[in-house]
């Protein structure tokens, strides 16, 4: 098939319609659930040096997200926790393409960082088939002077019974997960076939083009296997054969996109004034492609010594209109109520401070308010 040729603008267009720019409902937490179900997972994460980057990423499409939103939706089954290419809440109605990674774990095909223990893992079963729902602090001992009962054991045995699918997340209790068995958390009318490796790819391969737009072959194949990825070719091929998809070609780069996108390509007009991102966003998780095609080079640098970091812990891009200008760096103060700004960089692509400078401030009352702040305060100048 020809390749389209596109410009790097029209792409960044494509990519930020499909990130930002699809349709939401009148009820609060039905845009939840279609923001999660549009971009396909939400990742988890720990870090709260400001709110947590899965509320982060819910807020930053819907503006009428609560916090209490994804346990909401927990409760009602429309969404289930496990594994993307890191911890992510995912929608129930995708359960079945969590099934190939949980079938290989389970079979020894796929290896886990934990390694199994077969005695404790029955036991923690039996325990939750008895007890009920537990979290990992219900397995330490109770005897100071006893050895066999340690956290970090069970809690390892939890982790693996979760990921080979024998159990789920029923629900957490201040952040701690709550693990229960599969059959009395998961709903009857969800589908539990496995999927076929072509079924997978094909999954994988909508899922990703739905809400990134364009991609290359490694992106729609990120952390997958070897023989996977050779049956992802394969899919690709048959589908640009069959007109699913298209090739583009982006100063001399080739991507896929479906041919609708294609299509549609004069209609695709993001208009966001400023948005403060997670640097978890499912936009940003690409790294390369974000350099490649926004010019924004970016690593988080809460992971480097202090000694070795450029920008600060936590930096957030920014996103203005149609381009990352800017990364800053925040903290939130909760005993007072304040939201730090601790530093403020803006991008050399920068063409107009002062509009940028309304727009920003516009968008740290908003995300002031998000955090469950009261007043900022700018510990330093903003360059």
């Amino acid at each position: 098939m020809k390749k389209i040729a596109i410009s790097k603008a029209e792409a960044k267009q494509i990519i930020l319609d499909r990130q930002f720019n699809f349709p939401l409902t009148n009820n609060e937490l039905n845009s939840t659930l279609k923001v999660i179900e549009h971009l396909g997972y939400i990742q988890i994460d720990t870090i709260a040096v400001i709110q947590r980057a899965h509320h982060h990423i819910f807020w930053s499409r819907n503006t009428d997200y609560q916090t209490s939103h994804i346990d909401q939706l927990i409760q009602n089954k429309s969404v289930f926790e496990y594994w993307s290419h890191a911890a992510s809440y995912l929608p129930m109605k995708d359960f079945r393409y969590s099934l190939p990674k949980k079938n290989a774990l389970k079979a020894g095909k796929e290896k886990h960082w934990h390694q199994k223990n077969k005695t404790l893992m029955n036991e923690v079963k039996r325990r939750i088939q008895t007890e009920g729902p537990l979290m990992a602090k219900d397995f330490k001992s109770e005897g100071a002077n006893s050895s066999a009962w340690k956290s970090a054991p069970y809690k390892q045995a939890l982790e693996m019974l979760f990921m080979e699918g024998d159990l789920m997340i029923s629900e957490r209790r201040n952040f701690h997960k709550v693990y229960d068995l599969t059959e009395r958390v998961l709903p009857n009318s969800v589908d539990t076939s496995t999927p076929t490796d072509t079924e997978y790819a094909k999954y994988l391969t909508r899922r990703y083009l739905n809400n990134q737009g364009i991609a290359q072959l490694p992106e729609i194949g990120f952390l997958l296997k070897k023989n996977i990825k050779l049956i992802l070719q394969e899919t690709l091929h048959n589908m640009v054969e069959d007109g699913e998809l298209s090739i583009i070609e982006i100063e001399g780069e080739s991507y896929y996109t479906l041919t609708s996108t294609i299509d549609n390509l004069g209609n695709h007009k993001h208009s966001l004034k400023v948005k403060i991102l997670s640097p978890f966003d499912n936009f940003l998780i690409q790294r390369q492609r974000i350099k490649a095609l926004f010019e924004y080079d970016y690593l988080l640098e809460c992971y480097l010594p202090q000694s070795k970091r450029k920008y600060g812990y936590f930096t957030l891009p920014i996103l203005w209109h149609d381009n990352l200008v800017a990364r800053i760096d925040c903290k939130v103060d909760r005993k007072k109520g304040i939201l730090n700004v601790i530093s403020l960089h803006l991008e050399e692509n920068m063409n107009d401070q002062n509009a940028f400078h309304i727009d920003l401030m516009e968008e740290l009352e908003r995300f002031k308010v998000f955090n469950g702040c009261q007043e900022i305060v700018f510990l330093d100048k903003i360059n």
